[in-house]
């Protein structure tokens, strides 16, 4: 059994799983993880990369605490209570609550009554406030998600494929959306992905796990500064990456 420990407000996220498994339906136990070490430096902007069902997801859910059957450690960057606002792959809203209920829940009962227009408006959800997630589309639906994650103004930021579904338009668009944010308020970040050129317009690194059990085979430093990584430099940077791990599709 694990806790994951406070690293410090200004420290790196570290990850180091020995082992992870569970028990298979038909007995015996399926190992998913095993010497998984990765970290993430301060406002460090990380993308996760590997074949399906390698434990990209198992890796996240270890790191939040929803599984702390694992050997290993797991340092948090922040101080005393650490904040991580989490966006998982469907929105998971309250389909009872407003846009606005949604985003205040996850808010202690000392800031309930916290400012949010800025970040409605950088969103672009003030116009939403009071619809119900029955009346939004799928992209204004990821907004609300982001919101919840962002209204904390966490100390770590956990992506798990938050694009996913989209039709291409809109997930650039939320990307887009999402690094304007991130930037104008830098923290650390750590996104699963299966888009490798999603990963290469939105990391500063990009970490790649092997087939199960998986360990990290590399990382690859995307070194090209945001605002130059236009349609063709990102295909350039994506033919440098898969001739460094070919494997990946």
């Amino acid at each position: 059994m694990n806790t994951p420990q406070l690293a410090g407000a200004d420290a790196r996220l570290e990850i180091e799983v020995r082992h992870k498994s569970f028990e298979s339906s038909k007995g015996g136990s399926i190992e998913v993880l095993r010497d998984l070490s990765f970290a993430a430096e301060p406002n460090e902007f990380v993308c996760l990369v590997g074949p399906s069902g390698c434990g990209k997801t198992t890796t996240l859910r270890l790191l939040l605490g929803l599984d702390r059957s694992f050997e290993g450690r797991i340092a948090l960057p922040g101080e005393r209570e650490p904040r991580i606002g989490m966006v998982f792959q469907e929105p998971i809203l309250l389909p009872w609550r407003t846009v606005e209920e949604n985003v205040r829940l996850v808010l202690p009962k000392s800031l309930q009554g916290k400012n949010l227009d800025r970040l409605f408006d950088a969103l672009g959800l003030s116009g939403m406030r009071a619809f119900y997630p029955g009346e939004l589309s799928l992209g204004l639906a990821r907004r609300a998600a982001l919101a919840r994650a962002l209204v904390i103004e966490p100390d770590l930021l956990v992506l798990d494929e938050p694009f996913v579904s989209l039709d291409e338009a809109t997930a650039q668009q939320l990307r887009y959306l999402l690094l304007e944010i991130w930037s104008a308020h830098p923290t650390t970040v750590l996104m699963v992905t299966h888009n490798l050129l999603e990963a290469i317009m939105l990391a500063d690194r990009i970490v790649v796990l092997s087939p199960r059990p998986a360990h990290v085979i590399g990382s690859f430093l995307v070194r090209v500064p945001r605002q130059a990584r236009n349609a063709q430099i990102c295909s350039d940077i994506l033919r440098s990456f898969r001739e460094r791990f070919p494997a990946q599709s």
